[in-house]
């Protein structure tokens, strides 16, 4: 790291489910107020701004953030899939960070629609078209149920073919999510589910449920970064700094492998994450709490060993053992996560962004983390672009 990057201000409103929300106009600038109202940031003293959706025309990104101010700054629209409000918050940091500005701010949301995600082109290629021939000729294809449920839920075949485990250690996670999100005032599914009743919703793509899936969500989610100079010159709560962040895309071994676990992101999550740690001076085992990207059971489930949360195939007895929640070693996404607070796909990096700060901060009430100082956040898109980022408090 050049120099050190503080977040200073965070922003989030609450998620809901498609058609409850306002506009991505409304949500978008009321996420932008809540961070800069956070920080105690002028907007006129924000010099750039990052814009991540998926979802939406070009310049969606100003129409959002001309709600804050009209004040002719550089706007970056940005779209990478699910880690799209990551890589905002990357480059913001990035911008911070070289000393290009002082002060940017890194804003997502999202304005979905029920029912399961799809393509908005059918006359071009698709940027899935390399991933959905590796899961088809690994697995096969099935034309009526979500192809994301596919490519998750094979990961999560090929954990239980080569480890053995039980289809609900899967279950259990949501189990986990509901019991944390009920304690999040801003998640969308806050009533708490028993094991039962999350093995017996409706199978999506086997061994996945439809509660270990994560909902089409609206939301939106902001975040203020800037250098220790500003935020000294402005008497700005400096108490969390981003400690080192890295992102990566898909390398030779997503389409070789022959596992569906590499297709979805394991192999960009344990680089990214190896990069954070060799940057940070620091191990798996000095974190307190994680915001991870579970947008399906399997992949939090494969993602614990991903990031180094616990070693290879040892992940069933991490959950088994109570690991992945409050009292085990490591609270796992603490807001609720993709599964029940929601993924707004633009918003969600931002979103995790937010739970981490506050819990660093000591303002997580119900959810908080006792004695919480190292924070690691994990944001992943297929195409493909993961982000991990380490927020410490100082």
């Amino acid at each position: 790291m050049k120099r050190a990057v503080h977040v200073v201000g965070v922003g989030m409103i609450p998620f809901t489910k498609p058609g409850a929300s306002d506009p991505y106009t409304v949500m978008g600038a009321r996420a932008a107020k809540l961070a800069l109202d956070d920080a105690g940031v002028n907007y006129a003293d924000v010099q750039q701004a990052y814009v991540g959706y998926v979802y939406g025309d070009s310049t969606a990104g100003q129409a959002a953030i001309y709600g804050v101010g009209l004040t002719g700054i550089p706007v970056f629209n940005l779209n990478n899939n699910c880690s799209t409000g990551s890589t905002a918050l990357f480059l913001a940091r990035q911008a911070v960070e070289s000393g290009m500005v002082e002060c940017a701010i890194a804003l997502g949301f999202e304005q979905m629609v029920p029912g399961a995600l799809k393509g908005a082109y059918d006359d071009r290629p698709s940027p899935m078209a390399r991933f959905a021939e590796v899961m088809t000729a690994h697995q096969g294809y099935l034309p009526d149920t979500p192809r994301a449920a596919q490519f998750f839920g094979g990961a999560g075949r090929d954990y239980m073919k080569q480890y053995g485990i039980r289809p609900d250690t899967f279950g259990r996670i949501s189990v986990k999510a509901r019991q944390h999100a009920a304690r999040n005032p801003l998640a969308v599914f806050r009533q708490t589910l028993t094991l039962d009743e999350v093995m017996a919703s409706p199978t999506v793509f086997d061994p996945l449920t439809r509660y270990q899936c994560c909902p089409p969500t609206c939301g939106a989610a902001a975040a203020i970064v800037c250098s220790a100079d500003f935020a000294k010159k402005h008497k700005l709560d400096m108490r969390v700094v981003i400690a080192a962040q890295a992102m990566t895309t898909d390398t030779p071994s997503t389409f070789e492998s022959d596992d569906m676990r590499k297709v979805v992101g394991y192999d960009m999550t344990a680089a990214a994450a190896r990069q954070v740690y060799e940057a940070a001076g620091i191990g798996p085992e000095d974190l307190d709490v994680v915001e991870l990207h579970d947008c399906f059971t399997a992949n939090e489930l494969i993602t614990y060993e991903g990031l180094g949360l616990t070693p290879e195939g040892t992940a069933e007895k991490f959950i088994l053992d109570g690991d992945n929640t409050y009292g085990g070693r490591i609270v796992t996404n603490p807001s609720g996560g993709l599964l029940s607070k929601g993924h707004p796909l633009g918003a969600t990096g931002l979103a995790q962004c937010c739970e981490l700060v506050w819990q660093l901060r000591g303002q997580a009430d119900q959810r908080q983390v006792e004695g919480a100082r190292l924070a690691l956040q994990h944001n992943l898109g297929l195409g493909g672009a993961c982000v991990v980022t380490l927020y410490q408090a100082v």
